[in-house]
């Protein structure tokens, strides 16, 4: 695309260069550039990327866009100076592909908890309504079940000129929808700008991303910043949050939740090892459904898919003709029972209110000991750990403490930080750094009729160690000890 055309909608300073000439790709990684690119100049809170254009130009890039002077740049190339890069590089990339997000629905997902299923239930549903949707979170990219080939950068929600380019995909596949998590640190740093959001969904806000946003206040108005962008919002009125963007909101608004003040809810729950059951009321309409996937938070996650495919005028009747074929989410309340009885469930609880929550639903069902089996981030809010040693010596009949992740931290270090929060609980609990060594110790102890929590990783198939990345998924840990016990 022409400089000139792609810069239309941005308002810059020239430095230096003509901008008639043709650009490739946007890049914002020096590893990616090729022959052609426009680099964007981005400030970080560790890296500064100005210090890096002289070797982008290097590398091939044909323009810079910046927010201040750089050094040792030809004259022949273009120089753009803009007050925000990394605002410009989201909307320089809705030009270059075209505002994607205008030609199908397109579903934005935030808080703390719950993103990730929703978006799979959502997806089910679509899917199983012979409709295309595109997907992209914490799973990955994908269009229906296969994945999206495409270069990001990030765990979650892709950097801008990725995010346009998985979008420019799902146009030529002619999605329905798009269900895109959108974190607090997106949100933040500006990823989603000048998306064309028609829902914006609000699940719940509890601690976490501390370490990023410092304060919850600044972390709840980094989530809300996605309702700015929305035609139509869907909001958990369980949540105190709900009730201020219910205030501030000008388009439509559906509350969903346990509570006879929601447009969406569900009464007569009903919970069992590997599924729930419950009556749903929306509007006029009420039925009786189940689903085979255990949790009563799994109730709240299935009515936010409910509600999305309500105002995305789905039929109630064909919505709710499908429930019964919505499949459990990777990692997220995967059960695997043993073979002495005993049930393991492994889930991607890694805050104190998604493993207190998981941890109070099993309790509903569970007929013998909880014995949980969990660890937390290093490199990550450290306030949390001792909150989540108590939530589990409190939860649980047994706890083995363990890594997570423990990245450039001592793994006992982390473990002591949350041994502070179980101390003198009537709970016997003990410490396992090594995670595999935890895993199969829980598992060996658990009885007929127990339940071995594993929280923290979920669909993780990684351990991020202080040297090295390695393979490790807890799902595969269970099974192989089931396979050597039979």
């Amino acid at each position: 695309m022409n400089l000139l055309e792609l810069l239309k909608r941005t308002k810059y300073e020239l430095i230096q260069g003509n901008l008639d000439i043709d650009i490739n790709q946007i890049k914002y990684d020096t590893r990616r550039i090729e022959e052609g690119d426009i680099f964007i100049c981005l400030k970080g809170t560790n890296i500064d990327s100005h210090n890096f254009a002289k070797d982008a130009v290097e590398k091939g890039a044909k323009a810079l866009l910046v927010e201040k002077s750089v050094k040792g740049i030809p004259k022949d190339i273009p120089v753009i100076k803009v007050e925000n890069s990394r605002k410009e590089m989201a909307r320089l990339a809705t030009v270059l592909y075209k505002d994607p997000s205008k030609d199908f629905n397109l579903v934005g997902l935030t808080g703390t908890n719950g993103k990730t299923s929703v978006s799979i239930f959502i997806r089910d549903i679509l899917m199983n309504l012979n409709k295309n949707v595109g997907v992209v979170g914490t799973i990955g990219c994908k269009i229906n079940d296969k994945d999206i080939k495409a270069n990001t950068t990030t765990p979650t929600t892709p950097e801008s000129p990725d995010l346009q380019n998985i979008f420019s995909k799902m146009r030529e596949e002619k999605v329905f929808a798009s269900i895109i998590e959108a974190t607090s640190v997106a949100l933040e740093m500006r990823r989603v700008d000048f998306c064309d959001f028609d829902i914006g969904v609000f699940l719940n806000l509890t601690q976490d991303h501390l370490d990023y946003h410092g304060t919850m206040e600044n972390y709840k108005n980094a989530k809300l910043k996605l309702f700015k962008k929305c035609k139509n919002a869907l909001v958990n009125i369980e949540d105190p949050v709900s009730k201020e963007i219910i205030d501030t909101f000008d388009g439509e608004v559906v509350t969903f939740g346990v509570n006879d003040e929601a447009d969406l809810r569900a009464t007569n729950i009903k919970l069992a090892i590997d599924s729930v059951e419950f009556d749903i009321h929306y509007k006029n309409k009420s039925q009786t459904v189940k689903v085979n996937v255990p949790g009563k938070f799994t109730v709240s996650n299935l009515l936010a898919a409910f509600g999305v495919c309500m105002l995305l005028g789905v039929d109630f009747d064909d919505v709710l003709s499908v429930f019964p074929k919505i499949r459990g989410v990777r990692g997220r309340l995967e059960a695997q029972r043993m073979n002495n009885g005993a049930v393991a469930i492994v889930d991607y609880a890694h805050s104190p209110d998604a493993l207190e929550s998981l941890l109070e639903s099993i309790k509903e069902y569970a007929e013998g000991s909880i014995i949980t089996v969990f660890g937390c981030g290093g490199d990550r809010d450290n306030t949390k750990r001792p909150i989540m040693g108590r939530i589990a010596g409190e939860l649980s009949d047994y706890v083995i403490i363990t890594s997570d992740n423990p990245r450039s931290e001592e793994p006992e270090s982390i473990i002591d930080d949350i041994e502070k929060g179980i101390k003198g609980l009537n709970c016997n609990y003990e410490r396992i750094s090594n995670r595999e060594e935890a895993i199969n110790k829980g598992l060996k102890i658990a009885h007929d009729k127990d339940v071995v929590v594993i929280a923290g990783k979920g669909h993780e198939t990684y351990q991020i160690l202080k040297n090295e990345t390695i393979h490790f998924d807890d799902m595969e840990i269970v099974r192989e000890f089931n396979n050597h016990n039979n």
